[in-house]
Protein backbone atom coordinates (compact mmCIF):
# COMPACT_ATOMS: atom_id res chain seq x y z
CA UNK A 1 0.00 0.00 0.00
CA UNK A 2 1.47 2.98 -1.36
CA UNK A 3 0.47 5.06 1.71
CA UNK A 4 2.43 8.38 0.99
CA UNK A 5 0.91 8.50 -2.43
CA UNK A 6 -2.54 8.14 -1.60
CA UNK A 7 -1.42 11.65 1.76
CA UNK A 8 -0.29 13.46 -1.12
CA UNK A 9 -3.00 12.74 -3.55
CA UNK A 10 -5.82 13.44 -0.55
CA UNK A 11 -3.66 16.91 0.10
CA UNK A 12 -4.04 18.12 -3.50
CA UNK A 13 -7.86 17.31 -2.88
CA UNK A 14 -8.15 19.47 0.20
CA UNK A 15 -6.22 21.96 -2.18
CA UNK A 16 -8.86 21.99 -4.63
CA UNK A 17 -11.76 22.12 -2.11
CA UNK A 18 -10.31 25.49 -0.88
CA UNK A 19 -10.48 26.48 -4.65
CA UNK A 20 -14.11 25.35 -4.96
CA UNK A 21 -14.93 27.82 -2.27
CA UNK A 22 -14.08 30.75 -4.58
CA UNK A 23 -17.43 30.29 -6.13
CA UNK A 24 -18.99 31.08 -2.59
CA UNK A 25 -17.13 34.04 -1.73
CA UNK A 26 -17.82 36.04 -4.83
CA UNK A 27 -21.23 35.36 -4.26
CA UNK A 28 -21.24 36.47 -0.79
CA UNK A 29 -19.25 39.46 -2.35
CA UNK A 30 -21.81 39.88 -4.92
CA UNK A 31 -24.59 40.15 -2.31
CA UNK A 32 -22.66 41.95 0.60
CA UNK A 33 -23.30 38.42 2.84
CA UNK A 34 -21.53 38.34 5.85
CA UNK A 35 -20.97 34.25 5.15
CA UNK A 36 -18.18 35.37 3.04
CA UNK A 37 -15.89 34.73 6.33
CA UNK A 38 -17.70 31.10 7.19
CA UNK A 39 -16.28 30.80 3.51
CA UNK A 40 -13.07 32.45 4.29
CA UNK A 41 -12.22 30.11 7.06
CA UNK A 42 -13.11 27.24 5.48
CA UNK A 43 -11.25 27.44 2.25
CA UNK A 44 -7.94 28.19 5.20
CA UNK A 45 -8.87 25.44 6.92
CA UNK A 46 -8.76 23.21 3.80
CA UNK A 47 -5.22 25.18 2.88
CA UNK A 48 -3.73 24.64 5.99
CA UNK A 49 -4.76 20.49 5.96
CA UNK A 50 -3.22 20.52 2.49
CA UNK A 51 -0.59 21.55 3.44
CA UNK A 52 0.08 19.18 5.82
CA UNK A 53 -0.92 15.98 4.09
CA UNK A 54 1.69 17.42 1.44
CA UNK A 55 4.37 16.87 4.15
CA UNK A 56 6.49 13.85 3.06
CA UNK A 57 6.14 13.77 -0.48
CA UNK A 58 5.76 9.81 -2.34
CA UNK A 59 8.97 8.44 -3.07
CA UNK A 60 6.96 6.62 -5.72
CA UNK A 61 3.83 7.47 -7.58
CA UNK A 62 2.50 4.33 -8.82
CA UNK A 63 -1.31 3.51 -7.88
CA UNK A 64 -3.03 0.28 -8.27
CA UNK A 65 -6.21 -0.78 -7.98
CA UNK A 66 -6.31 -1.08 -4.54
CA UNK A 67 -4.93 2.79 -3.76
CA UNK A 68 -7.49 4.05 -6.35
CA UNK A 69 -10.32 2.79 -4.68
CA UNK A 70 -9.35 3.52 -1.21
CA UNK A 71 -8.03 7.32 -2.78
CA UNK A 72 -11.40 7.83 -3.85
CA UNK A 73 -13.29 6.87 -0.63
CA UNK A 74 -10.87 9.07 1.06
CA UNK A 75 -11.68 11.57 -1.03
CA UNK A 76 -15.29 11.93 -0.99
CA UNK A 77 -15.22 11.64 2.89
CA UNK A 78 -12.84 14.15 3.28
CA UNK A 79 -14.73 16.68 0.92
CA UNK A 80 -17.79 15.98 2.87
CA UNK A 81 -16.43 16.53 6.26
CA UNK A 82 -15.05 19.75 5.52
CA UNK A 83 -17.38 20.86 2.96
CA UNK A 84 -20.04 21.21 5.79
CA UNK A 85 -17.84 24.02 7.98
CA UNK A 86 -19.54 26.55 6.13
CA UNK A 87 -23.12 25.31 7.43
CA UNK A 88 -21.78 25.38 10.86
CA UNK A 89 -19.90 28.52 10.45
CA UNK A 90 -22.46 30.42 9.00
CA UNK A 91 -24.96 29.67 11.74
CA UNK A 92 -27.84 28.18 9.19
CA UNK A 93 -27.69 24.76 11.26
CA UNK A 94 -26.05 23.95 14.77
CA UNK A 95 -25.60 20.53 14.26
CA UNK A 96 -22.56 19.14 12.46
CA UNK A 97 -24.97 15.89 10.99
CA UNK A 98 -27.56 18.16 9.57
CA UNK A 99 -24.59 20.04 8.22
CA UNK A 100 -22.75 17.28 6.73
CA UNK A 101 -25.72 15.29 5.48
CA UNK A 102 -26.34 18.32 3.65
CA UNK A 103 -22.80 18.33 2.22
CA UNK A 104 -23.00 15.06 1.40
CA UNK A 105 -25.93 15.21 -0.45
CA UNK A 106 -24.52 18.09 -2.83
CA UNK A 107 -21.16 15.96 -3.52
CA UNK A 108 -23.02 12.83 -4.28
CA UNK A 109 -25.90 14.68 -6.46
CA UNK A 110 -28.16 13.00 -3.90
CA UNK A 111 -30.22 16.57 -3.25
CA UNK A 112 -32.04 15.39 -0.34
CA UNK A 113 -31.96 18.01 2.43
CA UNK A 114 -32.63 18.76 5.92
CA UNK A 115 -34.05 22.29 5.47
CA UNK A 116 -37.38 23.05 5.68
CA UNK A 117 -37.50 26.74 4.16
CA UNK A 118 -34.65 26.67 1.68
CA UNK A 119 -35.65 30.52 0.24
CA UNK A 120 -34.36 31.99 3.50
CA UNK A 121 -31.28 30.77 3.31
CA UNK A 122 -28.26 33.43 1.80
CA UNK A 123 -27.69 33.10 -1.56
CA UNK A 124 -23.82 32.03 -1.26
CA UNK A 125 -25.29 29.13 1.08
CA UNK A 126 -27.65 28.42 -1.46
CA UNK A 127 -24.87 28.96 -4.31
CA UNK A 128 -22.33 26.41 -2.41
CA UNK A 129 -25.35 23.78 -2.42
CA UNK A 130 -25.62 23.86 -5.74
CA UNK A 131 -22.05 24.20 -6.75
CA UNK A 132 -21.44 20.98 -5.02
CA UNK A 133 -23.33 19.29 -7.08
CA UNK A 134 -21.44 20.33 -10.26
CA UNK A 135 -18.40 19.51 -8.44
CA UNK A 136 -19.26 16.00 -7.62
CA UNK A 137 -21.57 15.23 -10.97
CA UNK A 138 -18.20 14.55 -13.06
CA UNK A 139 -16.32 13.36 -10.70
CA UNK A 140 -13.73 15.27 -8.19
CA UNK A 141 -10.91 13.04 -8.86
CA UNK A 142 -11.83 13.32 -13.19
CA UNK A 143 -11.62 17.12 -12.44
CA UNK A 144 -8.15 16.77 -10.83
CA UNK A 145 -6.87 14.50 -13.10
CA UNK A 146 -7.52 16.46 -15.91
CA UNK A 147 -5.30 19.67 -14.72
CA UNK A 148 -2.42 17.07 -12.63
CA UNK A 149 -0.39 14.12 -13.40
CA UNK A 150 -0.93 12.44 -10.05
CA UNK A 151 0.02 8.85 -10.61
CA UNK A 152 2.61 8.11 -13.02
CA UNK A 153 0.28 7.21 -15.75
CA UNK A 154 -2.27 4.93 -13.29
CA UNK A 155 -4.93 7.68 -12.82
CA UNK A 156 -7.40 4.81 -14.63
CA UNK A 157 -7.56 3.49 -11.47
CA UNK A 158 -8.69 5.95 -10.10
CA UNK A 159 -11.03 6.98 -12.96
CA UNK A 160 -12.49 3.74 -12.77
CA UNK A 161 -13.58 3.47 -9.38
CA UNK A 162 -15.04 6.77 -9.17
CA UNK A 163 -16.99 6.82 -12.91
CA UNK A 164 -20.48 5.26 -12.73
CA UNK A 165 -20.75 2.08 -14.34
CA UNK A 166 -19.99 -1.24 -15.03
CA UNK A 167 -16.71 -0.67 -17.28
CA UNK A 168 -14.93 2.26 -17.77
CA UNK A 169 -13.07 2.82 -21.14
CA UNK A 170 -10.15 5.79 -22.27
CA UNK A 171 -11.31 8.13 -25.63
CA UNK A 172 -8.22 8.90 -26.10
CA UNK A 173 -4.69 6.94 -25.10
CA UNK A 174 -4.09 9.50 -22.10
CA UNK A 175 -6.12 9.56 -19.38
CA UNK A 176 -5.35 12.95 -18.42
CA UNK A 177 -6.48 13.87 -21.81
CA UNK A 178 -9.80 11.48 -21.39
CA UNK A 179 -10.52 13.53 -18.07
CA UNK A 180 -9.62 16.79 -19.78
CA UNK A 181 -12.64 16.29 -22.61
CA UNK A 182 -15.49 14.55 -20.10
CA UNK A 183 -15.34 18.23 -18.22
CA UNK A 184 -15.14 20.47 -21.60
CA UNK A 185 -17.96 18.72 -22.77
CA UNK A 186 -19.32 18.86 -19.16
CA UNK A 187 -18.94 22.62 -19.25
CA UNK A 188 -20.20 23.25 -22.57
CA UNK A 189 -22.94 21.60 -22.03
CA UNK A 190 -23.86 23.28 -18.54
CA UNK A 191 -23.21 26.99 -20.26
CA UNK A 192 -25.37 25.92 -22.79
CA UNK A 193 -27.93 25.53 -20.32
CA UNK A 194 -26.89 28.25 -18.24
CA UNK A 195 -27.33 30.46 -21.68
CA UNK A 196 -31.06 28.96 -22.29
CA UNK A 197 -32.55 29.62 -18.93
CA UNK A 198 -31.64 33.12 -19.68
CA UNK A 199 -33.01 33.29 -22.37
CA UNK A 200 -36.25 32.34 -20.70
CA UNK A 201 -36.00 35.14 -18.07
CA UNK A 202 -34.62 33.32 -15.34
CA UNK A 203 -31.98 35.38 -13.69
CA UNK A 204 -28.54 35.05 -13.42
CA UNK A 205 -28.55 33.67 -9.87
CA UNK A 206 -31.06 30.93 -10.90
CA UNK A 207 -29.83 29.90 -13.73
CA UNK A 208 -26.21 29.10 -12.39
CA UNK A 209 -27.77 27.30 -9.36
CA UNK A 210 -30.34 25.52 -12.21
CA UNK A 211 -28.00 24.68 -14.53
CA UNK A 212 -24.99 23.48 -11.49
CA UNK A 213 -27.66 21.24 -10.23
CA UNK A 214 -29.01 19.77 -13.50
CA UNK A 215 -25.71 19.48 -14.95
CA UNK A 216 -24.60 17.34 -11.89
CA UNK A 217 -28.30 15.84 -11.93
CA UNK A 218 -28.23 16.49 -8.30
CA UNK A 219 -31.76 18.43 -7.91
CA UNK A 220 -30.95 21.07 -4.98
CA UNK A 221 -33.42 23.37 -5.87
CA UNK A 222 -33.56 27.34 -4.32
CA UNK A 223 -37.06 27.95 -4.09
CA UNK A 224 -39.12 25.82 -1.91
CA UNK A 225 -41.02 24.78 -4.66
CA UNK A 226 -38.70 23.30 -6.55
CA UNK A 227 -39.52 24.04 -10.39
CA UNK A 228 -43.01 24.46 -10.05
CA UNK A 229 -43.00 28.35 -9.93
CA UNK A 230 -41.02 28.22 -13.03
CA UNK A 231 -42.67 29.05 -16.31
CA UNK A 232 -43.48 26.31 -19.17
CA UNK A 233 -40.35 26.79 -21.09
CA UNK A 234 -37.69 26.82 -18.30
CA UNK A 235 -39.09 23.51 -16.86
CA UNK A 236 -38.97 22.39 -20.85
CA UNK A 237 -35.38 23.45 -20.70
CA UNK A 238 -34.76 21.48 -17.37
CA UNK A 239 -36.13 18.45 -18.72
CA UNK A 240 -34.25 18.44 -21.62
CA UNK A 241 -30.73 18.85 -20.51
CA UNK A 242 -31.59 16.42 -17.41
CA UNK A 243 -32.01 13.99 -20.26
CA UNK A 244 -29.06 15.22 -22.21
CA UNK A 245 -26.91 14.73 -19.04
CA UNK A 246 -28.56 11.25 -18.40
CA UNK A 247 -26.41 9.67 -21.24
CA UNK A 248 -23.03 8.31 -21.64
CA UNK A 249 -20.62 11.64 -21.96
CA UNK A 250 -18.78 9.01 -24.56
CA UNK A 251 -21.63 9.64 -26.69
CA UNK A 252 -21.09 13.38 -27.15
CA UNK A 253 -17.35 12.40 -27.87
CA UNK A 254 -18.69 10.26 -30.63
CA UNK A 255 -21.11 12.72 -31.87
CA UNK A 256 -17.78 15.24 -32.22
CA UNK A 257 -16.18 12.32 -34.51
CA UNK A 258 -19.03 12.05 -36.17
CA UNK A 259 -19.09 8.32 -35.55
CA UNK A 260 -22.82 8.62 -35.18
CA UNK A 261 -23.30 4.83 -35.33
CA UNK A 262 -21.15 4.44 -31.83
CA UNK A 263 -23.97 7.39 -30.27
CA UNK A 264 -26.94 5.24 -30.22
CA UNK A 265 -25.62 2.80 -28.44
CA UNK A 266 -28.22 -0.27 -27.11
CA UNK A 267 -27.97 1.40 -23.68
CA UNK A 268 -28.88 4.86 -25.19
CA UNK A 269 -31.53 3.17 -27.41
CA UNK A 270 -33.11 1.34 -23.85
CA UNK A 271 -32.94 4.53 -21.86
CA UNK A 272 -34.84 6.58 -24.73
CA UNK A 273 -37.55 3.90 -24.72
CA UNK A 274 -37.89 3.58 -21.20
CA UNK A 275 -38.29 7.03 -21.17
CA UNK A 276 -40.79 7.55 -23.61
CA UNK A 277 -42.55 4.53 -21.98
CA UNK A 278 -43.05 5.76 -18.81
CA UNK A 279 -43.80 9.15 -19.76
CA UNK A 280 -46.67 8.08 -21.92
CA UNK A 281 -48.18 5.25 -19.53
CA UNK A 282 -48.14 8.15 -16.78
CA UNK A 283 -49.39 10.79 -18.76
CA UNK A 284 -52.49 8.77 -19.59
CA UNK A 285 -52.50 8.06 -15.87
CA UNK A 286 -52.68 11.70 -14.40
CA UNK A 287 -54.51 13.00 -17.16
CA UNK A 288 -57.38 13.76 -15.08
CA UNK A 289 -55.46 15.54 -12.39
CA UNK A 290 -54.48 18.74 -14.79
CA UNK A 291 -56.72 20.88 -16.75
CA UNK A 292 -54.86 19.70 -20.34
CA UNK A 293 -53.03 16.48 -21.68
CA UNK A 294 -50.53 19.12 -22.67
CA UNK A 295 -49.75 20.19 -18.83
CA UNK A 296 -50.07 16.63 -17.71
CA UNK A 297 -47.52 15.92 -20.65
CA UNK A 298 -45.36 18.65 -19.45
CA UNK A 299 -45.32 17.35 -15.61
CA UNK A 300 -45.14 13.29 -16.76
CA UNK A 301 -42.55 13.93 -18.74
CA UNK A 302 -40.32 16.52 -16.31
CA UNK A 303 -40.79 14.53 -13.58
CA UNK A 304 -39.59 10.97 -15.40
CA UNK A 305 -36.34 12.69 -16.51
CA UNK A 306 -36.29 14.42 -12.82
CA UNK A 307 -36.37 10.64 -11.64
CA UNK A 308 -34.38 8.35 -14.13
CA UNK A 309 -31.71 10.67 -14.06
CA UNK A 310 -31.50 11.03 -10.14
CA UNK A 311 -31.88 14.59 -10.64
CA UNK A 312 -34.59 14.77 -8.04
CA UNK A 313 -35.84 18.78 -9.01
CA UNK A 314 -39.78 18.22 -8.99
CA UNK A 315 -42.96 20.66 -11.06
CA UNK A 316 -45.37 18.96 -8.43
CA UNK A 317 -46.22 16.76 -5.97
CA UNK A 318 -45.72 13.32 -7.67
CA UNK A 319 -46.47 11.69 -4.26
CA UNK A 320 -49.98 12.28 -4.80
CA UNK A 321 -49.91 10.79 -8.49
CA UNK A 322 -52.17 7.20 -8.93
CA UNK A 323 -50.42 3.91 -7.99
CA UNK A 324 -49.61 2.97 -10.98
CA UNK A 325 -47.38 6.44 -12.05
CA UNK A 326 -45.77 5.98 -8.22
CA UNK A 327 -44.95 2.51 -9.42
CA UNK A 328 -43.42 3.45 -12.30
CA UNK A 329 -41.52 6.62 -10.84
CA UNK A 330 -40.25 4.19 -8.07
CA UNK A 331 -38.74 1.37 -10.61
CA UNK A 332 -37.07 4.37 -12.79
CA UNK A 333 -35.07 4.89 -9.45
CA UNK A 334 -33.48 2.13 -8.90
CA UNK A 335 -33.15 1.86 -13.48
CA UNK A 336 -31.16 5.11 -12.87
CA UNK A 337 -29.25 7.18 -16.17
CA UNK A 338 -26.91 5.60 -18.28
CA UNK A 339 -23.24 4.56 -17.64
CA UNK A 340 -20.67 7.37 -17.95
CA UNK A 341 -23.13 9.72 -17.00
CA UNK A 342 -23.43 12.07 -13.86
CA UNK A 343 -26.84 10.39 -13.22
CA UNK A 344 -26.65 7.73 -10.20
CA UNK A 345 -29.07 4.32 -10.05
CA UNK A 346 -27.70 0.95 -10.84
CA UNK A 347 -27.44 2.00 -14.46
CA UNK A 348 -29.44 0.87 -17.59
CA UNK A 349 -26.14 -0.79 -19.02
CA UNK A 350 -26.13 -3.34 -15.94
CA UNK A 351 -29.73 -4.28 -16.91
CA UNK A 352 -28.82 -4.66 -19.90
CA UNK A 353 -25.79 -7.36 -19.43
CA UNK A 354 -28.08 -8.69 -16.54
CA UNK A 355 -31.01 -9.64 -18.63
CA UNK A 356 -28.86 -11.24 -21.96
CA UNK A 357 -26.80 -13.25 -18.86
CA UNK A 358 -30.08 -14.66 -17.58
CA UNK A 359 -31.30 -15.33 -20.90
CA UNK A 360 -27.70 -17.07 -21.78
CA UNK A 361 -28.27 -19.04 -18.81
CA UNK A 362 -31.83 -20.09 -19.73
CA UNK A 363 -30.38 -21.44 -23.37
CA UNK A 364 -27.15 -22.92 -21.41
CA UNK A 365 -30.16 -25.13 -19.67
CA UNK A 366 -31.98 -26.08 -23.06
CA UNK A 367 -28.99 -26.39 -25.08
CA UNK A 368 -26.09 -27.44 -22.46
CA UNK A 369 -23.19 -28.06 -24.93
CA UNK A 370 -24.13 -25.22 -27.06
CA UNK A 371 -21.02 -22.29 -26.49
CA UNK A 372 -23.38 -19.33 -25.82
CA UNK A 373 -21.77 -15.82 -25.09
CA UNK A 374 -23.18 -12.01 -23.81
CA UNK A 375 -22.83 -9.98 -26.23
CA UNK A 376 -23.63 -5.51 -26.44
CA UNK A 377 -24.01 -3.82 -29.70
CA UNK A 378 -22.17 -6.79 -31.36
CA UNK A 379 -19.05 -7.27 -28.81
CA UNK A 380 -18.92 -9.74 -26.68
CA UNK A 381 -18.77 -8.82 -23.18
CA UNK A 382 -16.23 -9.69 -21.04
CA UNK A 383 -16.70 -12.49 -18.36
CA UNK A 384 -14.88 -10.18 -15.70
CA UNK A 385 -17.43 -7.48 -16.66
CA UNK A 386 -20.29 -10.30 -16.24
CA UNK A 387 -19.09 -11.41 -12.73
CA UNK A 388 -18.99 -7.61 -11.67
CA UNK A 389 -22.10 -6.67 -12.60
CA UNK A 390 -23.47 -9.90 -10.56
CA UNK A 391 -21.33 -9.41 -7.70
CA UNK A 392 -22.43 -5.67 -7.91
CA UNK A 393 -26.47 -6.60 -7.86
CA UNK A 394 -25.94 -8.80 -4.96
CA UNK A 395 -23.88 -6.37 -3.18
CA UNK A 396 -26.67 -3.60 -3.84
CA UNK A 397 -29.40 -5.69 -2.73
CA UNK A 398 -27.75 -6.61 1.05
CA UNK A 399 -27.01 -3.25 1.24
CA UNK A 400 -30.47 -1.78 0.58
CA UNK A 401 -32.18 -4.59 2.70
CA UNK A 402 -29.31 -3.64 5.82
CA UNK A 403 -30.21 0.24 5.16
CA UNK A 404 -33.83 -0.45 5.33
CA UNK A 405 -34.32 -2.05 8.33
CA UNK A 406 -31.83 0.62 10.10
CA UNK A 407 -33.96 3.22 8.70
CA UNK A 408 -37.20 1.11 9.99
CA UNK A 409 -36.51 1.86 13.35
CA UNK A 410 -36.91 5.51 13.01
CA UNK A 411 -39.68 5.34 10.75
CA UNK A 412 -43.64 5.34 10.79
CA UNK A 413 -44.28 3.59 7.48
CA UNK A 414 -42.61 0.98 5.12
CA UNK A 415 -43.31 3.68 2.12
CA UNK A 416 -40.93 6.44 4.02
CA UNK A 417 -38.29 3.69 4.89
CA UNK A 418 -38.00 2.11 1.44
CA UNK A 419 -38.10 5.32 -0.64
CA UNK A 420 -35.66 7.27 1.69
CA UNK A 421 -32.62 4.28 1.06
CA UNK A 422 -33.41 3.69 -2.63
CA UNK A 423 -33.52 8.06 -2.74
CA UNK A 424 -30.07 7.90 -1.37
CA UNK A 425 -28.28 4.95 -2.31
CA UNK A 426 -29.24 5.66 -6.17
CA UNK A 427 -28.73 9.36 -5.37
CA UNK A 428 -31.87 10.73 -6.10
CA UNK A 429 -33.49 12.91 -3.23
CA UNK A 430 -37.17 12.92 -3.56
CA UNK A 431 -38.95 9.70 -2.32
CA UNK A 432 -42.89 8.93 -1.41
CA UNK A 433 -44.55 9.87 1.76
CA UNK A 434 -42.71 11.70 4.44
CA UNK A 435 -40.01 12.03 2.22
CA UNK A 436 -41.70 13.03 -0.93
CA UNK A 437 -40.43 15.68 -3.18
CA UNK A 438 -42.60 18.63 -0.37
CA UNK A 439 -40.93 17.17 2.39
CA UNK A 440 -37.42 17.02 3.55
CA UNK A 441 -34.90 14.51 6.02
CA UNK A 442 -34.80 16.38 9.08
CA UNK A 443 -37.07 14.50 11.03
CA UNK A 444 -35.13 11.35 10.66
CA UNK A 445 -32.62 11.13 14.23
CA UNK A 446 -29.13 11.45 14.13
CA UNK A 447 -28.24 7.28 13.30
CA UNK A 448 -30.92 7.22 10.67
CA UNK A 449 -28.86 10.50 8.76
CA UNK A 450 -25.59 8.50 9.18
CA UNK A 451 -27.07 5.35 7.37
CA UNK A 452 -28.16 7.68 4.68
CA UNK A 453 -24.87 9.69 4.95
CA UNK A 454 -22.87 6.18 4.29
CA UNK A 455 -25.60 5.37 1.57
CA UNK A 456 -25.20 8.22 -0.66
CA UNK A 457 -21.45 7.89 -0.62
CA UNK A 458 -21.53 4.07 -0.96
CA UNK A 459 -24.33 4.71 -4.06
CA UNK A 460 -22.35 7.63 -5.18
CA UNK A 461 -19.19 5.34 -6.01
CA UNK A 462 -20.94 2.32 -6.90
CA UNK A 463 -20.43 0.89 -3.22
CA UNK A 464 -17.43 -1.27 -3.98
CA UNK A 465 -15.29 1.84 -2.95
CA UNK A 466 -16.61 2.15 0.62
CA UNK A 467 -16.60 -1.31 1.26
CA UNK A 468 -12.88 -1.90 0.50
CA UNK A 469 -12.53 0.48 3.72
CA UNK A 470 -13.64 -2.01 5.85
CA UNK A 471 -11.75 -4.88 4.74
CA UNK A 472 -8.68 -5.76 6.94
CA UNK A 473 -6.75 -6.37 4.04
CA UNK A 474 -7.49 -3.29 2.07
CA UNK A 475 -4.30 -2.04 4.80
CA UNK A 476 -2.00 -4.58 4.79
CA UNK A 477 1.72 -3.56 2.94
CA UNK A 478 0.93 -7.17 1.12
Amino acid sequence: MNYRMIKYTLGWVMLFEACFFTVPIICAAVYGEREIFAFLISAAICAAVALVLFIGKPKSRELYAREGYVIVAMCWILLSLFGALPFMLSGVTASYIDALFETVSGFTTTGATIFTEIESLPKSINMWRCFTHWVGGMGVLVFIMAFLPLSGGRNMHLMKAESPGPSVSKLVPKVRTTALILYLIYFVLTALQFVLLLCGGMSVYDAICTAFGTAGTGGFGIKNDSIASYSPYLQIVVTVFMLLFSLNFNAYFFLIKGKIKEVFSSEIRAFLCIVAASIGIITVSIRGMYGSIGEALRHAAFNVASIISTTGFSTTDFAAWPTVACIILVLLMFIGACAGSTGGGIKVSRFIILIKGARKELKSMIHPRRVQKVTVDSREVESEVVRSVNAYIAVYAIVFAVSTLLIAFNCKDVVTSFTAVAATINNIGPGLSDVGPMENFYFFSVPSKLVLIFDMIAGRLELIPMLILFSPSTWRNK
